[in-house]
Parts: structure tokens; sequence; C-alpha cells
């Protein structure tokens, strides 16, 4: 039952249903109930649902109440399905046999939640869980129960997001689908342009779905026109439209319905030559004895392939997202399944790629509604979790045929929220709705001041960050204000240094992770004067001067063998880089450890690491940042002589190799040091 519903909704779900003039007359229940199995024999929805009606009026046979509440369910009117299934479930519930339980509480669990009934929809999935066996029914029952939870714990619509009717230009009361921009300002769709109830009594010639272009105006949009014959194919119901980023191919789906079911489904290919489309041919390489549908072209592995989706054997559901190569030559490799990170039991449909992202809508990953759009990133071997895209594209109905424009910030989707124009119940049918995103700006407006005043004449250095470690910089000054502007990158951790001469640096860090609306951040650095000199130092040269860049050799740093615990006499010379790195708050330096060559090259590389590293760790443990210390062992690849592996040298000439160094490679240009601060002690 749930495959037969999938396949409804997801190609021409209402737009397909017909009605045959049937006349109403007295008659028994038993005539009442053939005439409806008869209407609904020839795929006459609507009259056959009337008569069931009416039969179960006179008589309130609760075979003939499943019968309307599946109609009512395929017929996409979920407040009338709910109330039908409600009955089933109630009149049952008190039976010693149920022949419709447990799964029409599974049914009703989601058409209570697709009404917006969490609590309600939670307690009969709770009941269906606890009585059902399939197994696959109980993974959707379970992912149905999460997606309540779910949809009432999330977050309202992002600000920055707007999403709205596209309009009664696009929509009619029939479904529209699969909506694509192929320029700027024109849009194709498919849909059956009708506001009536389609009546198939002979005289109506034209009421299959067919490509429709129109274009932006200024204020709204042109009446649609439909695409020629090279794609419109009478007889055929023509969807699911996807265009290639260069605009010159076209795939689309001919399909044929056996009432609201598809019983046919390839994807077509057209190509543009000298603006107008040719003549549609068959895929190779992907169609079969199978339903293929909902083509959109995309990257996979470093060249071009198409996702579609397909019902073949070897899925994991109802219908699945696959990929297929596209060999250049007219023709596609075998289709490959995108695996059950992306597949569910459930169905997965409508596929968009865009820069690496697959965006898609699913039954079978928890969600707010009955279809969700959900997003998954390819990373070059694998494909994230995919994320709900949330409130505003998700409803708590159906949501699919999500796309994006070049630039990512306007785009479609089709749904049958509230407010979708119906040509019978208020969900029978799809709109076309526009989606569209804010321009995220982030950017930093930095501020110098010293001792509460404004301070120009500053240079401020904008640095990001990268798992801790430095990366792009951009500098600026400005001679006459105190105010600094930088345009900044959205998930990225900056560090913001201000200087100036005469006075000591100032740094802060900040980052824009999960950012989703534009902002400017203010950030106010404050730079302390440099006091005046100290004294000349006595006629005797007790300081040594370092510069930057120049590695600076700490003489009583040693370790015991094999070991890199922190001993009582290294602790002096570390006490002097504390020192330093106090009075030179923008002072960022290289702490290295080096050994000689005896022992294996791998292990003194790991050694001197370790010793470096419960150097840098010394450091920080007293409250100097972590970034401004860079650990590095060097092993024995920096050896100051000539004792490699293998050359016999003398004790104190394999000492000479042992070592630990610092290196200033950012903040002063040189500092000095007392000559006996770091004197090497007996």
């Amino acid at each position: 039952m749930m495959r037969k519903i999938s396949t409804l909704l997801f190609f021409l779900a209402c737009s397909a249903s017909v009605v045959f003039a049937q006349p109403i007359t007295t008659a028994t229940v038993e005539k009442m109930i053939e005439v409806a199995e008869d209407n609904l024999a020839k795929y006459d929805y609507y009259n056959a649902l009337d008569w069931f009606e009416k039969a179960y009026k006179e008589e309130r046979d609760t075979e003939v109440a499943y019968k309307i509440a599946n109609l009512h369910l395929q017929l996409r009117d979920y407040v009338k399905a709910e109330r039908w299934y409600s009955r089933i479930v109630d009149r049952n519930y008190r039976k010693k046999k149920n022949p419709y339980l447990p799964n029409a509480r599974f049914v009703l669990g989601r058409l209570l939640k697709m009404n917006g009934k969490y609590i309600e929809a939670k307690e009969q999935l709770q009941l269906f869980i606890s009585e059902a066996e399939d197994p696959n029914l109980l993974t959707l029952a379970k992912n149905e129960l999460t997606g309540a939870d779910l949809a009432m714990d999330m977050e309202e619509q992002n600000p920055s997001l707007t999403v709205g009717n596209a309009g009664k230009k696009l929509n009619s009361k029939y479904s529209e689908y699969s909506p694509v921009l192929v320029s700027e300002k024109e849009v194709y769709f498919t849909a059956i342009r009708q506001n009536e109830i389609l009546v198939l009594d002979g005289k109506t010639a034209d009421y299959h779905s067919k490509v429709y272009k129109a274009s932006k105006g200024e204020k709204d949009w042109s009446e649609p026109v439909a695409l020629g014959t090279e794609i419109n194919r009478e007889g055929y119901h023509i969807g699911n439209i996807a265009v290639s980023p260069n605009g010159n191919r076209m795939y689309f789906t001919r399909a044929l319905l056996k009432g609201n079911e598809l019983s046919e489904s390839k994807i077509y290919m057209s190509e543009r030559s000298g603006g107008a489309w040719g003549a549609a041919k068959l895929l190779s390489g992907i169609n079969g004895d199978y339903l293929c549908k909902q083509p959109t072209v995309g990257e996979f592995y470093g060249q071009e392939v198409l996702f579609f989706v397909s019902d073949m054997k070897g899925g994991y559901g109802g219908f699945d997202i696959y990929y297929a190569p596209n060999k250049n030559d007219g023709t596609f490799g075998d289709p490959v399944n995108l695996g059950t990170t992306l597949n569910t039991v459930g169905d997965e449909e409508t596929p968009f790629y865009r820069e690496g992202m697959l965006y898609f809508s699913s039954t079978g990953h928890p969600g707010i509604g009955g279809f969700d759009i959900f997003s998954s990133e390819w990373n070059g071997s694998n494909w994230s979790t995919p994320l709900n895209m949330g409130k505003g594209y998700n409803t708590s109905v159906d949501d699919l045929y999500f796309s994006l424009d070049a630039e990512g910030y306007n785009g479609f989707l089709v749904s049958n929220r509230p407010g979708t124009n119906s040509v019978k119940s208020k969900t029978c049918c799809n709109d076309i709705y526009t989606v569209a995103l804010e321009r995220m700006v982030l950017d930093l407006n930095a501020l110098t001041f010293s001792e509460g005043k404004a301070l120009p004449g500053a240079t401020v250095q904008l640095i990001e960050m990268v798992n801790n470690s430095m990366g792009n910089t951009e500098d600026k000054s400005n001679l006459t204000a105190n105010n600094f502007n930088f345009i900044l990158e959205p998930e990225m951790a900056y560090m913001v240094i201000a200087s100036r001469d005469g006075y000591f640096s100032d740094t802060l860090q900040f980052n824009t992770v999960g950012m989703e609306m534009s902002k400017t951040f203010d950030k106010r650095l404050d730079l302390k004067p440099v006091p005046p000199p100290p004294p000349p130092p006595p006629p005797e040269d007790i300081w040594e001067t370092y510069t930057i860049n120049n590695p600076i050799e700490l003489n009583n740093i040693y370790y015991d063998l094999n070991d890199d615990k922190i001993l009582t006499e290294a602790e002096q010379d570390l006490e002097v880089i504390f020192e330093l790195m106090n009075k030179y708050p923008d002072m960022i330096i290289e702490l290295s450890s080096h050994t000689d060559s005896q022992g294996g090259d791998p292990y003194n590389l790991r050694l001197s690491q370790r010793r470096a590293n419960s150097a840098k760790d010394w450091l920080v443990k007293r409250g100097i940042i972590d970034s401004r210390v860079n650990a590095v062992g060097y092993g024995e690849t920096r050896l100051r002589n000539q004792c490699l592996n293998g050359v016999k040298c003398s004790d104190d000439e394999h000492r000479f190799n042992r070592r630990t160094e610092f290196t200033i490679i950012a903040g002063p240009k040189s500092i000095q040091i007392e000559k006996k601060r770091l004197k090497k002690r007996n």
C-alpha cells in the first residue's frame, strides 16, 4: 500500500484522477458497492468514493470504510483520510479479530503527523511499534516517531529564508512538477493546465501533462507556453525535467499511467541547437524493465553523471536514487545505487545536485511531514548523513523537487502545503513555490583605542585560523582614523592583531561558525603605550639580542633517557620563555626539540615531538595561549655536525646535537635576554 501511494504522490497525484459520469439512483447497498467497484476498476476514483460513502451510510461496514479511507489517502485528502482511518482503528480495536490492524494504525499515525497532530501521532505510532512484526514498517514507524519529536523540537523557519507561492500564472488547480531555471529569467516545468476536475467522457482531448515554459517579468511570470512535439508527445505524460549546466541538454520522462499509478516511465534526452530543442532520444544504458524518473545532472568521481530515481531490483526501498556515468557518446554506464546512507526502506525521490551537495525528498529518513527535503554532501569518499532542511523548506505535508540557481540564493520547491491552489481538497495538488535566501554578508569592524581614546595610525592584521594554525592573512593600516573593515568568510575562525609603533600590540580571537544571517562583528582592540625605555645597561654588555626567525638555544633543558618529562632544571629556561611571552603579548614562537643520531630515526622523531609537546604544555598550563606556541620535534633531521647515522663520534660530539630551541616566528622583530638567564648551568 505504501509503495502505491508513493507512486501516486510523485508523478501526477490528483492531476491524473478522473471522473466518469454516473447516474445517481436509489439502490441497494450491494448495488452501490458494485457500482463503486466498477468505477474503481475504471480508475474513476471520485465516483467510486461517492458510491462507497453512500453504501457506508446505509450499512456501516468496516471493509467499506477501509476502502473509503484508502481512496481519500490516494487522493491526498489527509484530513478525511485521518477521519476514516480513525474509525477503522477504533472499530476494530474492540474486536477479537482486527483484519486491518496493526498496519492501519501505522497509516493513521502518519496521517496525524501530516496533519500536524504530533502528540496524537506519537501515541498511534508507539502502539503500532508494540504490535507490528513487519521489519520494514517497523523501521518506517520508528522514523516517523523520531520525525514527530523532531517537528516539535525544531526551530521555526530561518528568518533569512523566504518561501512563497509562485502565483496563479505558473500554478493551476492541478499539480505542477519539476520547475527548473533554464536561464536567469526562464523556467520550465511540467503540468496539466486545468482548473477543473477532468472528466474523461470521450470529449476531453488534452489531459496529459506537458512541459511548459514561462518568463519572469518585472512583477510576475508570463503565461506558460507548452514546448513543441519534439518534447511533448501525444498519449504520454511528460515530466521530471532536468537541464545540463551548459543549457544544451534537457532530460525528462515520458510515462504512462493506470489510474494514479505509473505503469511505464523512461528517461529521454533532447539537445538544443540554434535555440530549438531537437527530437527526443531514449537514453541508452539507464532505462530497463523498471520505472526510471526524475533525472538530474551532477558530478561524481570527477566525471559528469546522471542521478535518477528507479524501482529496479536490488534497491533498498520502493524508489531509490541511482547514478550512471555519462560516456559522452550519447550513452550511459550501468546504474549504481547510492547506498544505504541515502537510500532507505522508504522512498527517496526528486534528487537535485549542486556543487557536491545532493538534495532529495524522502519518506525513509526522519521528517516532520510526509516527504521532507534533505541534503547530503559528498566529501570525495562518502555521502554525509542526510540533514533535514528544516521548517520553511519542509512542512507537515509533502515537499519535493527542491532546486537552486547557479549562485545558490534562489530556487524552487514543489509542495501541497497550506496555501496551495488545489482543484479538490486543500492538499490534493502541488504548487510551485519560490525559494529565496538572504545573501549573507559577514564583516569585521575593528576599532583601535589606547587608554580610552581612539588611536589612529595603527595596523590591523586579520588571520584565518585553520586547526589552530595560521592561514591566509590580510593587513590594513589607517593613518587618519581608528576603524578597519574586513569581509569575513562563513564557518571560519580568526585571530586579529593590532599594532602601532610605541604601543604594545593587542590580540583577540573570534569565529563565524554557525552564522545563518548577515552580521557585522564589532571588535575593540586596546593598545597600551610602551613605557619609557629603561636606563642604559652598565658598561659591561649583559644583554643578548635575538632577532626573528633565528633559533635561540635553551642550554638547561634536559630529559631522562628515553623520557619526555620536564625536569626541575629545565623549568628555569622555560620560566625565561614564559616571562618573554608575557612581555611580548604578540610574540608567536616555534618550540623545537632535537636529538642526536643515536637510535632509530622514527623513534628519535617521535621522542623529540613528545619532548617539544611537554615543554609547550608547561607554558600553556601557566596561561600562554595554545596558538602562540608551535611545538615541533625534528628528531635527528637537523644535526649540527658530521655525526650522521653510522659515523663514529664522541659523546661530546653527539651531545652537541641534543638541544631544545625556540624561534620567534611572528610579533617583535627582535628581543633582548640577559645573557646570564640562558647561561648553561653545571
